[in-house]
């Protein structure tokens, strides 16, 4: 194995086609999936765990944790067979507890998951056409029970369990709403579906035998017991806030500022597209979540209801609203809220709400939120930061900032900062951007995207464009090493500019097709570049000439790197090998083990590399490279890698791909040489700011300065007039408490007289009180005294009572005991009586049985002589079968023998002919590649004319270098009319074939000529065109005069208005600025 290892630090991205994409491990982290990973996030530390794919997954479908939060199970498919992997996750690191691949039952892929209340059971849903739903035993790794859902091939989307009942279960799909009971061993209906079918998206359980179901007309269902009990429809809503609130954003926030801080959806696309043509404005409940008040439910792109419970308790209420938050810095604000809400969760404490979205997107709310903004829609934040929605096409890193530029067909570029693992900027186009490239200074970028290439300054809170060229569609573009040139990609052309300047100060012609990658050398004086056409060349830019070129044309390469001594090129394409190339040749070729590499980098030290794989795994290998499988492999992403990038201390691995994420990586060495490289200088903490800018925040500083001295005056006065107010007030009740403390203070006096007459009257009470208990007391006194008396008197009879009653007792008892021992000593005396008579009885049976083993041993022995006799005729018997059967199996062993000698000698002229066949198959496909690559060259003549503004001396060198692939073209039929020689005296029976191929080839010479003529045409139709643009240029050079003229007016405007401006604070100056202004201006024109 490899000793270079690199360890996933962080992932930017999200993968929302997961089902039941996001759910809470406790009430700080959340897992979601991200690449071919699982990632426990910390909300509140901000770190990321992370839980691997199994090896070889093309990908996670569908997940489900376990209501204990121990488990946690990933449906995926590996080498296109389902695989469910459960994992533990109260170990550290997560852990494999078992692995589910081996099915009794057909199956394509597992799309829904859920675990029943006590965690020892799984329930899963396979796709159609198979549609079964599979209940597990998974701790013993057995099906306890399977049903068929559906039999007409329509989808089921969510299954689960009951939350207190490990034996009812719901499934919901298109049409589809079923409740389950497991018993004896299988699953039975226990509901019938009445009336017209829905096509039910989600549902969750509200209580043990309560159950939500959501439409995908925006219809909600309670059923209980199966049995619909409620039914409400979601109304569409249109926010009239929206544009207003944007105005707001825009106004006072910087380009983009974050927070300090489940219901499964697996076949979202299926729906959209069997919802576009019928309900496009009816709203999509998608996810379902429920809590303790009641639910929560998707209603529509970027809108959250919440549902809670009448005093009925069988019915619910809509409460409060939810919505995803208008973005100030898309492309059409007014859009950037319409994505659907796929997936919910509620934490165990229900503090936070979190979904997840169709464009890949984390939101969260707290709770409490939502009960202060009642009346007004609640907002959703971002969890993270926004993420990238679409493939990442452009990957880019610098020296002297911890910055990553990434560009996505998303239309978005973003600045991520890999060291605090945050979103810097980010910006939305109205194109998709296709490459993007960051200054080593780390203050610009340039970047492709389908209409120009632009040249990009990174301020503060801004992407802004400065420079912009007319390359259209460009697809690579590269900074060099010291920043001082960048190259990009236009067509087959590759484009040198300066960075002073910005001018065009060279093109780099060669290539044929389209190009797919470009690196600098170190020292910046060469650039290397690899394209479809099968060529890697290497340029010398002092020149603008190719130095070496290596040309393979049955590969189309996709990455190229360089060694750091510029010796070595590296390349890989779709040949599937890692070519080492020097001096125009290919001087080793390691194999890429049944995998396309997609992507390339080689370390600043040169002793580490990593490629990027078409399955979406890293692969870290030593350098000097082995030609045997030494390299450590880590799964990444969930789809081809697209770029794969190195920091420039080696410390960091920065990936990117397909699905949208991008991950980074710390990098070790277990050598521990040369990959600690010092940094001599921190990172540049310094930003951009226009000087616009600065002046409008000067002036908006200036007009808050005079707005808080205008508010300070204003809030003096009213304080003023309140305090005259409140003094008025206060004499008012002054007087008012005067006037009743006076009345209270003569009913007080009132009050006091009176008390004292009730205080006398009560004294006199209680002494009457006080004599008449004393007597009451004194009677009671003598009464109870009689009754003592009387009492003790009947105590003394009974005592003499008890006393004979005991003398009675004990006569009794002797008078007992006497006549027992009598009756006992009867008993033993007939008992030993007996006991003699029956051990006489037992000596004579005794005696029997003895006499009657002697009889049977002498039977016994008989019988056993008997027996060997016979069995010595039988083995005398069957010994002369065996031997008449051994005679007879070495006659049959032989005759097998010389069957498998023909057998063999068949099988390996039948792999001969097998042999054949492939080869002439291989010929026919090299000819249709040369047919096709001429189509392609054909193509790209038409498109040079349109777009290209090129000499007529550079068509006649491309017309030469056509006629030279021509005659190449020449040579190679010559060869293969040889070979098809060579072909047909070895095989007679494929001349036929041959002779097809030879028509083939007659037709391809035809339309050669055909092509010579056409070229002769347009060389006619290029001086045309040249006329034309000579007269466009002139007419052009007039406008640009006229342009520059109108600006100079302007710009002489700007600085006498800026003059006037000066004078704004003293009025008559600036009246006679204004006038002398409007004079100058009206006689100039």
């Amino acid at each position: 194995m490899s000793t270079v290892v690199a360890q996933s630090l962080h992932v930017f991205g999200l993968q929302s086609h997961v089902a039941n994409n996001i759910f809470f491990f406790d009430e700080q982290i959340i897992i979601f999936p991200s690449g071919n990973h699982c990632v426990k996030y910390n909300m509140d530390q901000k770190w990321q765990k992370f839980i691997p794919g199994s090896d070889k997954s093309q990908g996670m479908l569908a997940l489900s944790i376990s209501p204990n939060r121990r488990y946690l199970a990933i449906s995926e498919t590996v080498q296109e067979k389902p695989v469910i992997t459960i994992y533990e996750l109260s170990s550290i690191p997560c852990r494999k507890r078992k692995i589910l691949s081996n099915f009794d039952f057909p199956v394509q892929r597992f799309t829904s998951m859920a675990f029943s209340p006590d965690s020892k059971y799984l329930l899963t849903q396979t796709s159609p056409p198979e549609s079964n739903l599979v209940y597990w035993l998974w701790e013993k790794q057995k099906v306890m029970a399977i049903i068929r859902t559906d039999s007409q091939n329509n989808t089921v989307y969510q299954v689960s369990f009951s939350p207190q009942d490990n034996t009812q279960v719901c499934v919901t799909g298109n049409g589809i709403f079923k409740l389950l009971r497991f018993a004896e061993g299988t699953l039975k209906q226990t509901n019938f579906q009445r009336g017209e079918p829905q096509n039910y998206l989600s549902h969750t359980w509200v209580s043990e035998d309560k159950i939500v179901v959501g439409t995908d007309t925006g219809r909600l269902f309670l059923f209980e017991s199966g049995d619909q009990r409620w039914e409400t429809s979601i109304m569409v809503k249109e926010p009239t806030s929206d544009l207003k609130n944007l105005e707001v954003i825009q106004e006072s926030e910087s380009l983009i500022e974050f927070p300090t801080i489940s219901s499964p959806l697996p076949s979202y696309e299926q729906i959209m597209t069997a919802s576009s043509h019928s309900q496009l404005t009816m709203p999509q409940v998608f996810a379902i979540a429920a809590y303790s008040k009641g639910f929560a439910c998707s209603a529509g792109p970027g809108r959250v209801l919440l549902f809670e419970r009448t005093e009925e308790k069988d019915f619910y209420h809509e409460s409060r609203e939810i919505r995803i938050p208008v973005d100030p810095q898309s492309n059409d604000p007014s859009q950037s809220d319409k994505q659907d809400i796929l997936c919910m969760c509620f934490s165990p404490s229900e503090e936070t709400l979190i979904a997840s979205t169709s464009k890949n997107q984390l939101y969260s709310i707290t709770m409490s939120l939502t009960e202060i903004s009642k009346g007004e829609p609640a907002h959703f934040e971002y969890l993270m930061y926004p993420l990238h929605s679409a493939s990442i096409t452009g990957l880019s890193t610098c020296i002297r900032k911890p910055l990553i530029a990434t560009c996505s067909l998303d239309r978005s570029i973003r600045i991520w900062n890999y060291e605090s693992n945050t979103l810097e900027l980010y910006k939305e186009y109205q194109e998709e951007a296709y490459t993007i490239s960051l200054h080593p200074s780390g203050h610009f970028i340039v970047a492709g995207f389908a209409d120009k290439l632009r040249l990009m300054n990174l301020l503060i809170d801004d992407i802004r464009s400065f420079k912009e060229y007319s390359v259209r569609g460009c697809r690579e573009c590269a900074f060099s090493n010291g920043g001082h040139l960048f190259a990009a990609v236009n067509g087959n052309v590759i484009q040198i500019f300066t960075t002073t300047s910005l001018e065009n100060i060279s093109n780099l012609k060669g290539h044929t097709g389209k190009i797919h990658s470009i690196v600098w050398n170190v020292d910046d004086s060469k650039l290397i570049s690899c394209g479809t056409d099968g060529a890697v060349y290497e340029w010398n830019l002092s020149t603008g000439k190719r130095e070496t070129e290596c040309v393979l044309k049955s590969c189309s390469y996709n990455c190229v790197s360089i060694s750091p001594d510029s010796k070595i090129i590296f390349a890989v394409g779709s040949d599937q090998t890692l070519k080492e190339i020097a001096d125009s040749s290919v001087l080793r070729e390691m194999s890429a083990f049944d995998v396309v590499y997609t992507a390339i980098v080689i370390s600043h030290s040169g002793r580490m590399m990593f490629v990027g794989t078409s399955v979406g795994t890293i692969r870290a290998m030593k350098y000097p490279l082995s030609l045997q499988k030494e390299f450590n492999e880590y799964q990444a992403h969930a789809g081809p890698v697209t770029k794969i990038l190195l920091t420039f201390d080696d410390q960091f691995l920065l990936t990117a791909a397909k699905d949208g994420c991008l991950f980074t990586w710390k990098v070790f060495d277990k050598d521990g040489r040369g990959i600690k490289r010092e940094r001599e200088v921190g990172f540049a903490e310094e930003v951009l700011v226009t000087k616009t800018d600065m002046e409008e925040k000067a002036q908006v500083m200036l007009e808050l300065k005079t707005r808080v001295e205008e508010l300070k005056m204003e809030n003096e006065y009213q304080l003023r007039l309140k305090d005259m107010n409140y003094s008025e007030k206060i004499k008012e009740l002054t007087d008012k408490f005067i006037q009743e403390m006076e009345s209270l203070k003569t009913k007080n006096q009132v009050l006091k007289t009176e008390k004292e007459k009730q205080d006398i009257f009560h004294h006199e009470r209680i002494d009457d009180l006080l004599d008449k208990q004393s007597r009451e007391l004194q009677d009671l006194e003598y009464c109870n005294n009689q009754k003592l008396l009387l009492e003790y008197e009947k105590y003394q009879e009974l005592q003499l009572k008890s006393q004979r009653m005991q003398e009675e007792y004990e006569k009794q008892l002797r008078d007992n005991d006497e006549t027992k021992s009598q009756a006992l000593e009867e008993l033993t005396e007939f008992y030993e009586a007996k006991l003699q008579e029956k051990t006489t009885l037992l000596e004579e049976a005794q005696e029997d049985v003895r006499q009657q083993l002697r009889e049977f041993e002498e039977t016994k022995k008989q019988i056993e002589e008997d027996e060997d006799r016979e069995i010595q005729d039988i083995k005398t018997k069957y010994e002369k079968k065996l031997r008449d059967e051994k005679e007879s199996n070495l006659r049959l062993k032989g005759e097998t023998g010389i069957m498998r000698k023909k057998f063999s000698s068949l099988q390996k002229e039948i792999e001969e002919r097998a042999n054949d066949i492939e080869i002439l198959k291989g010929e026919q496909v090299k000819l249709q590649g040369v047919i096709k690559s001429l189509e392609k060259d054909i193509l790209g003549l038409k498109r040079e004319i349109q777009e290209r503004d090129e000499t007529i001396q550079d068509k006649e060198k491309r017309i030469y270098d056509l006629k030279k692939k021509n005659q190449e073209l020449e040579k190679f039929k010559f060869v293969l009319d040889y070979k098809i020689k060579e072909l047909k005296k070895q095989i007679e029976p494929r001349e036929n074939e041959i002779k097809v191929m030879k028509e083939q080839i007659q037709e391809m010479e035809a339309e050669l000529e055909r092509f010579h003529k056409q070229n002769t045409q347009l060389e006619l139709n290029i001086t045309e065109l040249w006329q034309k643009l000579r007269a466009t240029d002139q007419e052009m050079r007039r406008e640009k005069q006229k342009e520059r003229d109108l600006e100079a007016l302007v710009k002489r405007f700007k600085t006498d208005l800026h003059n006037c401006v000066a004078y704004i604070q003293e009025p008559r100056q600036l009246k006679e600025k204004v006038r002398g202004l409007f004079e100058n201006w009206r006689s100039q024109r």
